[in-house]
């Protein structure tokens, strides 16, 4: 007969539940309440933000920082295709990158690993300046107003490697050894047992380098010229410079055309952040379970 046994738990156990659960719930209040904040001020009129500050619902509520973000919904959606594109794109070649080369360098009959490990680790520590880098990429590689400028300096950040190099280390090394008595080669062999164990390993590099590339501006700026291949963030920084440039000449009395016109300043920096934040955030859920496992192993293995 099967029976389930039932632990009763002593006042100790009961206090250090409701203690722990308390402090769970306080600190994750502590981090939905800020993004609460954004989301609702960013319908909140601008008037109202600068009278009454940031609340939990608004006095006056106001479409206004919207109508001027999406004032020019076709660049917009340019821009939110441009930035899919290079994410999706640049965040495939970096997690091929990194995997690669990680395992590359945790196999232990490579004569020349602990050579190339320190070769990249000596790229975080020194680099030949902004401008001979900027001059490389322009006149020689010919990254002007081109995707590949945006996608190619970031593909291969050299903290991921290192990540999946240790989380490599994990894998048994009879796995190798195995496969090849069977006859497989290299390229087999990671693609067909290395990559289907280490999908924690995956799902946390994915991460880091979608935020990465959903975030940059500063390439884009540096490269493109092209309105037609400009990112959702550098677009919206553009679009915030220019209200900041037109409150000034209504300030200064140079512009009458304006007078009339009301320009969001606080809102629609909330507005911004609701639009640029709210599809990159829905990717961390379904990458939760993975996430925690692939960064501990591959932070644990020495």
């Amino acid at each position: 007969m099967n029976a389930r046994i039932k632990l009763k738990k002593t006042p100790d156990h009961v206090v250090f539940d409701i203690v722990s659960y308390g402090l769970t719930f306080i600190f994750g209040m502590m981090c939905l309440i800020p993004f609460y904040l954004i989301f609702i001020s960013s319908f909140a009129s601008d008037s109202a933000l600068l009278r009454n500050g940031y609340r939990l619902i608004p006095k006056e509520f106001s479409l206004n920082s919207y109508q001027w973000v999406f004032k020019s919904p076709q660049r917009i959606f340019l821009a939110y295709r441009n930035t899919i594109f290079v994410t999706v794109t640049g965040t495939a070649l970096s997690v091929l990158l990194s995997t690669m080369t990680g395992y590359v360098l945790a196999r232990k009959d490579f004569p020349w690993r602990n050579g190339f490990s320190l070769f990249y680790f000596f790229t975080t520590l020194f680099n030949g300046g902004l401008v001979p880098w900027y001059i490389l990429c322009t006149q020689y590689l010919g990254f002007k107003n081109k995707f590949i400028s945006m996608i190619l300096p970031m593909a291969f950040p050299v903290w991921n490697m290192i990540i999946a190099k240790n989380y490599m280390k994990g894998i048994p090394y009879e796995i190798i050894e195995s496969a090849k008595v069977d006859g497989a080669n290299d390229i087999l062999i990671f693609f067909r047992l290395i990559l289907p164990v280490a999908t924690p390993l995956i799902a946390t590099l994915g991460l880091f380098s979608a935020l990465t590339y959903w975030n940059d501006w500063y390439n884009c700026m540096l490269f493109v010229t092209d309105k037609n291949k400009q990112n959702l963030q550098y677009f919206l920084q553009e679009m915030l410079g220019s209200i900041e440039a037109l409150k000034q000449l209504i300030a200064k009395g140079e512009s009458s055309v304006l007078d009339n016109v009301t320009l969001p300043q606080a809102g629609i920096k909330m507005a911004m952040t609701c639009v640029v934040v709210g599809p990159i955030i829905f990717l961390y859920p379904m990458i939760q379970k993975y996430f925690i496992k692939g960064l501990t192993i591959g932070a644990a293995k020495g």
